[in-house]
């Protein structure tokens, strides 16, 4: 771009530079020496006949009259404008900037064309001379490659970030990009897609029109863009002739019912202007959405409308374009920079450029085009600007664009334009007006993001889908999987449809729940002889030769790279399937349900709670008293019969009962769990196959089954790393039993990997096959459609809506509820019950054995501490060790019943008579 536009630069200097010789040489005696001069002047380039160029040229002569008039900008400097027509000619307009830059102007307002701002800023960048331009807004147009580049309007990096929001807000995901092909077209188009990007949406097809575009070429554009599939149209164009592609398209039948146009801010100028502001302009854009660059309603607003109403012929104009607030605010952008500058002690002064001095030519007049010597020092002046103007306020950023930059949202309804929100890059979308918000909070209620109604195009309020099947009325061509086993699912039928199952009544459902009419046809696809890939079939969607496939297809990895898949309509995942037998009885099967460290611990318990409760009730209880051999008797028969809670002796203490209860409630557990434990190891299959996990089945170098065409084969190579050579595939059913019934051994396979619904299916029908662990993959099976396609998205959502309204597992009732076999996938195999499923009721119960005997004990120490102070000890025994007869009076102590120890504590201690402890009677009557 740089090179060519400066070739072009120098050829069509001799043409400008004759011209402006003389204007240049005197120029340059009234400026030398002079800091302050009287005068100074500014170009302005644009198209005098063109919409732009109508609002533009008052407002500009306007605001140098108003800069003039001002005695504080300026003082005693008059400023000039000088005006140059391009004639919507990019030549033309090339000429006429190197014609002002002769004529020695410390800045240019414009242009209005993109396309020859980036010539023009490769001059004024060389000559250091500021370029103002009020509507160039191309985001290529950068900074950085052009550092006098200044742009006073809002670059369309903002308004195609405003597009975006607006297709985001309304859940568009693809549209189409209608725009003139020069470098205001493709600058903002770029802008767009890299928006609509960050919004989860793109441009499926970018029509491009010729820079003034006949109305063939453009009827042929719009025909072209009909045929696709998307509704949605940005229209980026020039305003001069933009109106021509909306009456190309109502021509066409294009601005009906179904169908979103959105318009750049082109066709608000176009509508703005007092020569298209009539009832042609409106008609052809019923319904369109369009932007127009904000403008703060304000009183210096009114005020400017005012006057320029006085200098035009329309004088009823309502409306002010935001070109001429621009074009208007980058004079006094001028006046106040200029202000600044020779306020600073800076002085207007030109110098020869050399670099033209060294091009050798024969009559090229170069020295005409010289360097503003203190072109840098305004720059900088105008880069600093800060000030009201009639758009708002004039500040520039740190990446040189305007602050705060803001749209108009409007709809063409009626005769007139309803201003339906605002876009803000503070705020994003809202109704309330951006300079409101900008004030108050960010998380305030003033924010609000949704936009008013929208009267869309055929009139109507139904916000449209934005897309249609683009085939001309011909049917959705749907491919069917041709299964050959499990029917269930999918098979072909002589009804009208021509296939019939549990996954064709599921797509027929949610069709039926769209609010719009799908045609589709069914097409098979398959041999018949085995069931087919079912990733062939989803690459043939890939591939446009189905429009769409349906069927028990599951949602895979590889396939989602290829295709969209809608919501699973219904659960999957691989399971393992392994032969199983009935476990033979035998005569010590009763002793199966509990292990032999748990039957020794229930022995010794059964043992110590008895011996517990005799201890606790053998003072108070005489069924727990007699001679050894009785009491021992006592407490064995006592601890086996709790089993089965034939106990015959009564226990008569609190603490003897506090013990039994517990201990029953222990019984009670353990004879239910014995029970259930026992019934499940008569009755249980165990695997015969010896596969009892993944694992086993991963480190067995056993054949391993699979149901042809099913994504199991991938996963299992792939995912597990299981040789091919062990995979043996599998067509059907009756397969499966056969292979399963032969074993590793004898030509068969071990197991069988294949998706819970078929394998659901299976074991209904053979009984003597089990599922092996859990499902050890999470997926479903859904509908698989192209890549982007507004359908899947759509038939998502039906088929959501099936599952909360219950039609989804009426379905699948319909077609799979058949009963037979438990096909329950939890452990096959049953183990005996060990000491760590009883620990925690085993230990309450040694809790509560060893709390009762702590109090009984402690109620014994305290009799007997009572009992013996009222005791004499007898002569004879005094000489026997003290701690002996200790013991023995204690242990004789324990034996008495309560009952003889209550009374004797009753009876008041008598000085003359001794009671003996450890009489001979007492002595003979030890317990055991």
């Amino acid at each position: 771009m740089g090179m060519a536009s400066a070739q072009v630069s120098a050829i069509l200097l001799y043409v400008c530079i004759i011209s402006g010789g003389a204007i240049a040489d005197s120029q340059n005696s009234t400026n030398g020496g002079i800091s302050r001069p009287t005068e100074v002047r500014i170009g302005a380039l644009f198209t005098f006949d063109s919409v732009i160029g109508r609002a533009v040229k008052p407002a500009i002569e306007l605001a140098v009259a108003d800069v003039n008039a001002d005695p504080g900008v300026l003082s005693g400097t008059k400023l000039t404008v000088l005006m140059q027509d391009t004639n919507c000619s990019g030549f033309v307009g090339t000429i006429e900037a190197l014609q002002l830059l002769a004529k020695d102007v410390i800045a240019v307002l414009g242009p209005q064309s993109s396309a020859i701002a980036h010539v023009v800023s490769h001059a004024v960048n060389e000559l250091h001379v500021p370029l103002i331009s009020f509507a160039a807004s191309d985001p290529t147009l950068s900074s950085l490659e052009y550092p006098y580049f200044v742009r006073t309007t809002l670059s369309d990096y903002y308004q195609m970030a405003a597009v975006a929001t607006i297709i985001s807000h309304y859940r568009w995901r693809e549209v189409i990009a209608i725009y003139v092909d020069d470098d205001y077209g493709r600058g903002g188009i770029t802008a767009l897609g890299d928006a609509l990007a960050k919004k989860m949406a793109k441009i499926t097809y970018k029509a491009k029109l010729p820079p003034g575009a006949g109305r063939t070429a453009i009827q042929d554009t719009l025909m072209q863009v009909n045929e696709m599939e998307s509704r949605v149209y940005i229209v980026h164009v020039n305003p001069d002739s933009g109106l021509n592609v909306f009456s190309a398209a109502k021509s066409l039948g294009m601005m009906s019912s179904g169908y979103v146009w959105i318009a750049t801010d082109w066709l608000s100028a176009a509508i703005d202007s007092s020569v298209h502001a009539n009832s042609d302009a409106t008609e052809h854009t019923q319904g369109v959405i369009m932007l127009r660059q904000h403008v703060a309603d304000s009183g210096i607003q009114h005020s400017l409308l005012s006057k320029l109403n006085g200098l035009t012929r329309e004088k009823n104009s309502t409306s002010l374009s935001s070109y001429s607030a621009h074009a208007y605010d980058s004079v006094w952008l001028v006046a106040h920079a200029v202000e600044r500058f020779l306020t600073a002690g800076n002085e207007v002064s030109f110098s020869v450029n050399q670099n033209l001095q060294a091009v050798k030519g024969s009559n090229l007049q170069l020295d005409s085009l010289r360097i503003f010597n203190k072109g840098d020092k305004l720059l900088e002046k105008v880069w600093q600007a800060n000030f009201t103007g009639v758009s708002g306020q004039v500040q520039f950023t740190l990446d040189r664009n305007l602050i705060h930059p803001a749209y108009d949202i409007l709809n063409v309804a009626g005769t007139g334009l309803r201003t339906i929100g605002y876009w803000s890059n503070f705020s994003g979308l809202s109704v309330a007006a951006p300079e409101n918000l900008h004030s108050a909070p960010r998380d305030s209620s003033t924010n609000n993001t949704q936009l008013h109604g929208v009267i869309w195009p055929g009139q109507t309020a139904d916000k449209p889908r934005g897309w249609v099947f683009p085939y001309h009325g011909k049917p959705l061509r749907i491919g069917v999987p041709l299964r050959t086993s499990y029917n269930e699912f999918v098979m072909q039928d002589n009804g009208p449809d021509g296939v019939k199952g549990f996954s064709v009544d599921v797509f027929k459902s949610a069709i039926s729940l769209l609010p719009y009419p799908v045609a589709y046809s069914f097409v098979l696809f398959g041999n018949g002889l085995k069931n087919p890939s079912y990733s062939d079939l989803v690459q043939k969607v890939s591939e446009n030769y189905f429009d769409a496939a349906i069927g028990d297809i599951a949602i895979v990895t590889n396939r989602t790279r290829l295709v969209d898949f809608t919501q699973p309509y219904t659960e999957s995942g691989l399971i393992i399937v392994a032969p199983a037998r009935e476990v033979e009885s035998n005569a010590w099967a009763f002793l199966k349900p509990f292990t032999f460290q748990m039957w020794c611990v229930l022995v010794m318990l059964f043992l110590f709670v008895g011996a517990v409760v005799w201890i606790l009730e053998h003072r108070t209880n005489t069924e727990f008293r007699g001679t050894p051999r009785q009491q021992i008797m006592t407490v064995c028969w006592f601890s086996f019969s709790t089993m089965f809670f034939a106990h015959r002796e009564n226990t008569s203490s609190a603490l003897g009962r506090f013990v039994l209860l517990v201990w029953l409630f222990v019984v009670l557990i353990v004879n239910s769990s014995y029970t259930a434990s026992l019934t499940s190891l008569l009755t249980v299959q165990e695997l015969t196959s010896g596969i009892k996990g993944l694992d086993s089945l991963i480190s067995s170098s056993s054949p391993i089954g699979y149901q042809v065409g099913s994504f199991a084969r991938n996963y299992l190579v792939e995912e597990l790393n299981i040789a091919d050579s062990r995979l043996v595939p599998l067509n059907s059913p009756s397969d499966y039993a056969r292979a399963l019934e032969l074993g590793s051994g004898n030509g068969g396979v071990c197991a069988i990997i294949d998706e819970l619904p078929y394998v659901e299916i299976f074991l209904s029908k053979y009984c003597k096959f089990k599922t092996v662990g859990q499902v050890f993959t999470k997926g479903g099976w859904g509908f698989a459609f192209p890549r982007d396609s507004p359908l899947a998205e759509d038939l998502s959502t039906a088929i959501l809506t099936l599952s909360e309204n219950g039609n989804l597992q009426r379905i699948h009732d319909e077609w799979l509820s058949v009963r037979g076999c438990d096909t329950d996938d939890s452990n096959i195999s049953s183990n005996s019950l060990s000491l760590s499923s009883f620990w925690g009721l085993f230990v309450v119960c040694g809790l509560a054995c060893a709390i009762a005997l702590l109090i009984f004990f402690w109620r014994i120490f305290c009799q007997y501490s009572r009992y013996n102070n009222q005791i004499e000890l007898e002569p004879e025994i005094v000489n026997r060790p003290a701690r002996l007869t200790s013991i023995k009076s204690l242990i004789s102590f324990v034996d008495k019943r309560e009952e003889e120890v209550k009374n004797a504590l009753k009876k008041k201690p008598n000085g003359s008579q001794q009671t003996k402890i450890g009489s001979t009677e007492e002595q003979s009557t030890l317990p055991l």
